[in-house]
């Protein structure tokens, strides 16, 4: 297995620190999973004219962490989902994905990122 390490980019520690999401880490057979949606939008439902999306508790549903966590667990995951113009935002400033894998239901951006070993 090939690891890639990734350097997150220089900030202000601050600047890290200054949002919250909700993280769900899941393991399962050596893969592991993280769900992270900005903490405003727990337990809401979006939607536009093709889509209906909740983003639930059951699913995004856990533990509380700051922006510099929230991106190490991105960087250590086999698999992420990302919801939230934040998040998305931060996995994008870090060079962690592309632009163009970014879908939007209504106002609200959608990440997957797989990682192939």
């Amino acid at each position: 297995m090939r690891l890639v390490e990734l350097a997150l980019p220089s900030r202000e520690a601050n600047d890290l620190k200054s949002e919250e999401y909700v993280v769900k880490v899941i393991n399962w057979d050596g893969t592991r999973l993280v769900n992270i949606c900005d903490k405003d939008l727990l337990g809401s439902t979006v939607k536009d004219d093709h889509m209906e999306m909740h983003i639930s508790k059951d699913y995004f549903g856990g533990e509380v962490m700051d922006t510099k966590e929230a991106l190490e667990l991105v960087k250590d995951s086999s698999m992420s989902n990302l919801v939230g113009k934040k998040i998305v935002s931060e996995i994008l400033r870090a060079k962690m994905a592309s632009e163009e894998a970014v879908r939007t239901v209504g106002s609200v951006s959608f990440l997957m990122i797989f990682k192939f070993t």
